[in-house]
């Protein structure tokens, strides 16, 4: 007797394999996909540290938000006060 999925060949209706391999290819498919995702992460905060604070600094990054329009100058000179 034969049936649908144990044909001739054990081949069946859907080819044998072709079910057995798209679940393997879909493991590592995912596998893959997250170590990039890991590798990207990882490499993105790499290049958004900043070094610590030293002396002087606050005073630095001030000017830095100043000098690309973040404050005005107002602002500026009323926390330059506030930080000496």
């Amino acid at each position: 007797m034969c049936s649908w999925f144990y044909g001739p060949g054990a081949a069946g209706l859907f080819g044998g394999g072709i079910l057995m391999m798209l679940p393997m290819l879909l493991f590592w498919g995912l596998i893959l996909w997250g170590g990039i995702v890991l590798v990207r992460k990882l490499s993105q905060r790499k290049q958004d540290v900043r070094p610590l604070a030293t002396t002087g600094a606050a005073l630095d990054i001030l000017k830095e938000r100043y000098a690309k329009g973040e404050i005005s100058r107002d602002e500026y000179e009323s926390m330059k006060k506030d930080i000496e």
